[in-house]
């Protein structure tokens, strides 16, 4: 099962990196300019705290893998990871639909980080 926390590691590590290129892929630096300077701030400070929730998830899961799998407290984190990337995943529907095959992707992608970390939970959750 630390197979899959590692991997979540890794996982994560990828979105903290296209995270930090948003001002770059997304040409923020010209794009933004074209909304209010409070929804300018507000986009800017909800991809840098998130990037830096991304940064927790990938300490967490690289460095504290064991006591993901053997204390409480990781077992609800785990538990949290993979509702938070399953939620991520609908929002995918919900926001961005799927007409296009990158949302296809996202949806896919979204669902796999919520397998990385759902799986060793229900490893953990059954009887012996």
């Amino acid at each position: 099962m630390e197979t899959f926390i590692i991997a979540g590691g890794f996982y994560t590590i990828g979105l903290i990196v296209f995270h930090l290129l948003f001002w770059r892929i997304f040409d923020w630096e010209q794009d933004l300019k074209r909304i209010s300077f409070l929804n300018r701030a507000t986009m800017q400070v909800l991809n840098i705290s998130l990037t830096f929730c991304f940064i927790i998830f990938s300490y967490i899961s690289l460095v504290h893998t064991a006591e993901l799998l053997t204390a409480s407290l990781g077992h609800s984190l785990l538990l949290l990871i993979a509702l938070f990337w399953l939620i991520r995943a609908f929002q995918q529907i919900i926001f961005y639909k799927l007409h296009h095959r990158a949302s296809w992707a996202f949806l896919l992608l979204f669902i796999t980080g919520s397998l990385l970390y759902a799986i060793p939970v229900f490893y953990i959750i059954q009887p012996a």
